[in-house]
């Protein structure tokens, strides 16, 4: 909701804030007091094209500034984060400040939350919050996406929940689609790629690697590369532990169990001895292993020779080749050969995945043509409602002889929201060609057409703040009492902003901005060199009875027109109640 809009030497007006709040405002004034510089203010801040023209004469710049309150999970406000801007958050509410300068020279800037912006940022951030009624270019029902969105939202749940399910299925048939799609395309590279993987296979499996193998081949042709260094350490170490020819020298064991022998004589006068004896001959024990199993190692030294050393590194090269061609190891060779192995079993399956995928397709295809033809039926009864109940509205707006005819034609192609092709046309008469919003339309009526419109959608497509302009443009009497009936009834919902020179619909404001204009006279006592200036008012409910005596006669403190003035009001507070 717009809570204040401040504008700074826009048009006539040199410095003025407009206090709003929720339900319906007005502006009024007399002509070329400044009003419309509201909507053209509003325009800025949405993003409008700027406009050097309208910076007040002799002033620098123009702005345009704007405190919106929203709830704290709205959309604009998780946006005007993202662009950078300082949002200020209280009960579950948040504030964001939007303002647009207009320099003298054309050149415009743009803030967000006290942040500078594109005014792209500002205008997408601003047609989530704010809606302009008055000029063609500003309809927000124009592109037929929005049309298509507000009929849907109108149409209720029954649709929403049959749109919701087509949406998923329609996913899955475009995904189904496009997998068959690469599976045809891509035939050719995926025959190569299967025959590459069984060639590559096959040369594995005809190798058998094992696990670790290359490794451990390099360990054993090390060793049999310097197996005569191996047999002499070994020969000479079990001869220490246990000499076969007895020499000068006696061996570690004979030694051992000499000690041993010499404690044990005495290990009866002392127990500490006896323990070292006992230790001894464990000594004498493990001396003894070692010593077995060098023998073990020299016997098997003898039975390897060249001929096993030359049989490991023709087995060493043909691992090589595959480390080489595969991966950095055999272990890993091992692992590219397990996916490699399950991805050629995927391209072997291809001519059964494309039949049941052709398959897949036209079942959801056809199961996609039945929701959508049930999608078509609920959206042309929602139209034939929303396009009665606004031609009803058109007619109470001095419009008796418009129809909103809102036309849903099969468009043939599976879109995700259906085959539809949605358009709102208006037929301003009888016997004229129905037209799209927009086109063959006066400002005025294009706006009564919109306000009948957005007044049927208010419940279910709001936006938080509608401005008005030109919407009483070429009425009065009845039909001006109808507009401000019903601009009453929008503000229900929404936040409603409407620039006016009628009483009848000036009278059912809740807050009521009356913008008035001063001329000041040069020094010469000429207007040719002086200047004009607008202040704007909020008024109380004598002021406003003032203003609309005013409006009605031209007569402010004439009796008879305040009596009309608060007979307006009067009545005003009641046929709201009416509709």
């Amino acid at each position: 909701m717009l809570e204040e809009l401040r504008i700074r030497d826009l048009g006539v007006i040199t410095d003025a804030t407009l206090p709003l709040g929720p339900g319906l405002s007005v502006v009024t004034g007399e002509t070329g007091a400044g009003k419309t510089m509201v909507v053209t203010a509003v325009g800025l801040l949405l993003g409008a094209r700027s406009d050097a023209g309208a910076v007040r004469s002799g002033a620098k710049s123009a702005s345009a500034e704007a405190v919106l309150k929203l709830d704290a999970g709205h959309a604009a406000v998780a946006r005007a984060r993202e662009a950078g801007a300082e949002v200020e958050e209280f009960d579950g509410g948040a504030e964001l400040l939007l303002s647009r300068s207009v320099g003298a020279d054309g050149r415009s800037r743009a803030f967000l939350g006290g942040r500078a912006a594109p005014v792209g940022v500002l205008a997408e951030i601003g047609a989530t919050l704010v809606v302009v009624h008055g000029q063609s270019e500003q309809i927000r029902l124009k592109s037929p996406v929005a049309q298509r969105s507000a009929l849907d939202k109108f149409a209720g749940d029954s649709l929403a929940g049959t749109l919701a399910g087509y949406q998923e299925l329609h996913a899955h048939w475009k995904a189904a689609q496009a997998e068959l799609d690469t599976l045809r395309s891509a035939a050719r590279e995926r025959l190569r790629e299967a025959e590459s993987l069984e060639a590559a296979l096959a040369e594995i499996d005809a190798a058998d690697p094992q696990p670790g193998e290359d490794e451990s081949l390099k360990a054993e042709a090390v060793k049999l590369a310097n197996v005569e260094e191996l047999r002499i350490a070994a020969t000479t170490a079990h001869q220490a532990l246990i000499a076969e020819d007895f020499g000068e020298d006696a061996d570690a064991t004979t030694l051992v169990d000499a000690a041993k022998r010499t404690l044990e004589h005495v290990a009866e006068h002392d127990e500490e001895l006896g323990s070292v004896a006992a230790r001894l001959a464990e000594v004498g024990f493990l001396l003894n292993d070692i010593a077995g199993e060098l023998a073990s190692y020299e016997a098997v030294l003898d039975t390897e020779g060249p001929e096993r050393l030359a049989e490991i590194e023709n087995r060493r090269a043909a691992l090589a080749k595959l480390v080489r061609k595969y991966a950095p190891s055999i272990d890993e060779v091992l692992v590219w050969a397990g996916e490699a192995r399950a991805r050629f079993e995927e391209l072997q399956d291809d001519s059964t995945r494309i039949e049941a995928l052709d398959a897949e397709v036209a079942r959801s295809e056809a199961e996609l043509r039945k929701q959508a033809a049930a999608i078509s039926k609920a959206r042309k009864k929602a139209a034939k409602e929303l396009s009665a109940r606004v031609s009803a509205e058109l007619k109470a707006l001095a419009m008796a002889d418009a129809t909103l005819i809102i036309t849903v034609e099969p468009g043939g192609q599976l879109g995700p929201l259906g085959t539809d092709e949605i358009s709102f046309l208006l037929r301003p008469h009888s016997g004229a060609p129905a037209r799209p919003l927009g086109k063959g339309a006066s400002g005025g009526e294009l706006s009564r057409v919109m306000l009948a419109i957005e007044v049927v959608l208010a419940a279910v497509d709001p936006v938080p703040t509608f401005v008005f302009d030109e919407v009483d443009a070429g009425v009065g009497g009845r039909a001006a009492v109808e507009i401000g009936r019903r601009l009453a009834m929008l503000a229900r919902h929404v936040q409603v902003l409407v620039v006016t020179h009628l009483p009848q619909v000036a009278a059912f404001a809740d807050q009521h901005i009356r913008v008035t204009k001063t001329s000041v006279r040069g020094p010469d006592g000429a207007t040719a060199t002086g200047f004009t200036s607008s202040d704007v008012q909020l008024l109380d409910e004598a002021e406003r009875v003032k203003e609309l005596a005013r409006m009605l006669a031209g007569q402010e403190d004439s009796e008879s027109a305040r009596a009309h003035a608060q007979e307006l009001l009067d009545d005003a507070k009641l046929l709201p109640q009416q509709g």
